[in-house]
Formats: C-alpha cells, structure tokens, sequence
C-alpha cells in the first residue's frame, strides 16, 4: 500500500498560501505556487526536503514571485497553463483543460477555472482527494474578476462544484474572515453558514490558518457556489434569474463590500 501524500499549508507574504506536498516513499517533494522563495525555503531546509515539481496556478505576481530562485536552488520542473505561458516563468511542461500529468506518482488533473484570470488552471488530485484552487474557488468565496466575465467565473466554479463533496479544497489566500462576514449578508439565515463564521472567528483568533477547506462545506455556505438554489434567489430579491445573473450579482455586491 502507497503512502499517503502529506500536504502542508505554507504561509507567504502577507495573506497568501503556498502548499508543499511530500511523497514520504520517495523523498520527492512538489509545490502549488511560490508566492515567495525565502518562506518556501525555509521550511524546506527546517524538513530536509529538496524540490522537485512546482505547479503553477496563474501568473499573478503573488503566486510566481519566488520561481525564478527556488529553480535555481533545486532546478525543479516547472509546470502551468499552455494558455497563460507568455506570463509566466518558463515552463517545462505547459497543460491544459482535460490534461494528465504526474505529480509524485500520482494522477493529476487539470481544470481551467479562467474567471480570476483568464488560463487559470486548478490541479486536481484524485488520489489525496486534494484540489488546488489558488484564486478561483476560496474559502467562502471567490477571486475577483480581472480578465474573465461572470458566465465564465460561474461556469469554471461549476467544474469544481462537481468534484466530490469530500474533496480538500487548498485555495490561495487568508481571506476568510471577511467572505464570511459578507456572505452572512447574503444568506444570514444559514445555519451552516453562521456556525462555520463562528468556527473561523476562532480560528483566526488563534493566528490558525482556514485553509484548506472541504468542497461540501463550501457548498453548504459560499455564497458564490448556490447562486443557483431558489433559496438564494429569494434572499436577494432575484427569484426567477439565471445562476449566472445572480452569481454577476453576488460577485457585483462584494466588490463593493
């Protein structure tokens, strides 16, 4: 029987989340987006763990910033977006919707969730019932839309949506703490919603990261994910509106919250 991939939530800069993943078998070490170089490499060095793969999301600066080091100290391959090359560091292997690779062995699977950006990819796991979501699906939201429209962030968000209720979702950024606060003022009567904002609230009190999440609890409480249940329409007034109209609207209202 394989070991387990251990995954391990990684701070960087102010409020980003880098994640190591580690094949104790192999020794191989990968790692979804590099915020920062300095972080990454310290608790490599604190693991004795070398560098392998570093899979990258999107070509936000927040998230390749501390590529071009890490490759020189550990000449890892480079994986990200075929659509999103031109932005990114230079990639050893290039992918897109509907692509396979390996990653310490295992099977994954790479979903274009463009909304945020657009070739932002996601990288599913099967095995480690794991997906890393980066700025697409977050822990109660979503990433603001800088390149793609709000039919096409609902639609990738809907690929997620569909992954198993029990899927870890590792997203890119601490922003929970504030989507919680505006997603009671979309549906203030979820009980499931109101007891996961106090669970946070405890959390972040106690500086403990709310990342990863679990798929089933965001679909139980992201506003951004039940933009099409009866339920949700009726608490803002759009009763009869397309899922898309009323996610246009959900995001529309956070922008300005």
């Amino acid at each position: 029987m394989t070991m387990p991939l251990e995954i391990v939530t990684l701070p960087c800069l102010s409020d980003n989340y880098a994640f190591l993943l580690h094949n104790a078998e192999t020794g191989h070490t990968a790692l979804v987006d590099a915020p920062e170089a300095a972080a990454i490499r310290a608790e490599l060095d604190r693991r004795g763990w070398g560098l392998d793969q570093i899979l990258l999301t999107h070509h936000h600066w927040d998230h390749i910033d501390g590529v071009a080091e890490l490759r020189t100290a550990y000449d890892p391959q480079i994986v990200g977006a075929k659509a999103d090359a031109h932005r990114l560091p230079d990639l050893d292997l290039a992918v897109a919707e509907g692509d396979s690779f390996t990653c310490l062995g295992e099977d994954v699977r790479v979903l274009d969730v463009s909304g945020h950006t657009i070739g932002h990819i996601a990288f599913h796991i099967p095995s480690a019932a794991a997906v890393f979501t980066a700025d697409s699906l977050m822990a109660l939201g979503c990433g603001r839309l800088f390149e793609g429209s709000p039919e096409q962030m609902w639609q990738s968000l809907q690929k997620l949506a569909a992954l198993p209720g029990d899927t870890t979702v590792y997203s890119g950024h601490e922003y929970t703490q504030s989507n919680a606060r505006f997603a009671l003022t979309i549906e203030p009567d979820n009980a499931a919603l109101q007891r996961r904002c106090t669970a946070i609230d405890a959390a972040r009190a106690d500086d403990l990261p709310t990342v990863p999440s679990q798929l089933q609890d965001e679909l139980d409480t992201n506003p951004f994910l039940r933009a099409h249940l009866d339920s949700l329409k009726q608490a803002i007034g759009m009763a009869g509106a397309s899922a898309a109209e009323v996610f246009a609207e959900i995001r529309a209202r956070k922008d300005k919250f």
